[in-house]
């Protein structure tokens, strides 16, 4: 596919990633806009345009230097925790820096966008596979900024001629089988990440929070969805979108639920050593289970995920862990 993207918040995990695997399978030529507060410049595909995503100007200069066709926005502030305690932040980052950035789109002439979405948005679950229908009553400031912005989106579309696909991830895991890109956060979160740098040693025992929960292990039920089919679904929502169709919002998960124990168990399987852990109490705010359901993406853009087995997903991460390269 001929075609130029600026991809925004390129150096980060998913960002650096969906990036690489556009330019190697899709023919996409790429460059990548990141302030580097929390991306790694070595993970960049193609190249970088150091600004800030608050810095109109500096992105209005960029997309109308750069000519770009199409804009992928993964650049956001995204940890639940730090958002319930500064949340001003989140809403700075996440729903002004969007803003900036649509405008600066806009002034360019550069009209489409796939948007990094949330599962977030839609809070506790009142029904099982959640669907793209499910009301949407975020728990978070984080879940707040994006249903803000999926607001802001929808509103560009019908009234300024925006083509905009948001695709609402479940629970991004894994790295590129080859361990060339992986995940490496300063402030990890992740479970797996977390997990298997305790089996490994390099930090103290996991805290397991809530082992109580009405599941069938007692431990929070998460889907898993790898981030090579992340980025599948991102290069089919842009071919979608310069195909001239307006775009839409879509679920991206396996629709398979998995427990933090059969994670844990998992990394066990693929390592061959045990996750040293402890049970702790339940963490505010989260839910007994969450996965879902995805058949919209299927119908609309023929995605499906390759990846729908723990330990496929768990041995890649385990690649990189053992020889990250930033």
């Amino acid at each position: 596919m001929a075609a130029k993207v600026l991809v925004v918040g390129g150096a980060g995990y998913i960002g650096s990633i969906c990036a690489a695997v556009m330019h190697r399978d899709a023919g996409i030529e790429v460059a990548a806009y990141d302030d580097l507060s929390t991306g790694h410049e070595e993970a960049v595909t193609g190249p970088l345009y150091r600004g800030d995503i608050r810095d109109q100007k500096r992105l209005t200069e960029v997309l109308t230097e750069g000519k770009f066709d199409a804009v992928m926005h993964f650049a956001a502030k995204s940890l639940v925790g730090e958002s319930v305690s500064h949340p001003l932040r989140y809403f700075d980052v996440n729903v002004g820096g969007t803003a900036s950035l649509l405008q600066a789109m806009a002034d360019a002439g550069v009209k489409n966008l796939v948007f990094s979405g949330t599962c977030a948005i839609y809070g506790d679950p009142d029904y099982l596979p959640l669907d793209e229908d499910h009301p949407q009553r975020p728990v978070s400031p984080y879940g707040q900024s994006k249903k803000m912005v999926e607001n802001i989106l929808a509103s560009c579309r019908a009234k300024e001629g925006f083509r905009v696909t948001t695709l609402r991830y479940f629970n991004a895991a894994g790295c590129m089988p080859d361990g060339s890109l992986g995940e490496s956060h300063r402030t990890e979160t992740h479970l797996i990440p977390l997990a298997i740098a305790a089996a490994l040693g390099r930090r103290p025992p996991l805290s397991l929070f809530g082992d109580d929960y009405d599941t069938r292990d007692g431990t929070c039920i998460r889907d898993y969805i790898h981030v090579l089919d992340l980025a599948d679904a991102h290069v089919r929502a842009l071919e979608h979108l310069l195909d001239g169709h307006k775009g839409s919002a879509y679920n991206v998960g396996t629709g398979v639920g998995t427990t933090v124990r059969e994670v844990l168990s998992s990394i066990e399987h693929c390592l061959g050593s045990p996750v040293p852990h402890s049970v702790a109490g339940r963490r505010d705010g989260d839910p007994p289970a969450l996965y879902a359901r995805a058949d919209r993406i299927q119908e609309a853009l023929g995605w499906a995920p390759r990846y729908t087995n723990i330990n496929e997903i768990v041995q890649t991460a385990l690649t990189w862990a053992q020889s990250p390269r930033f």
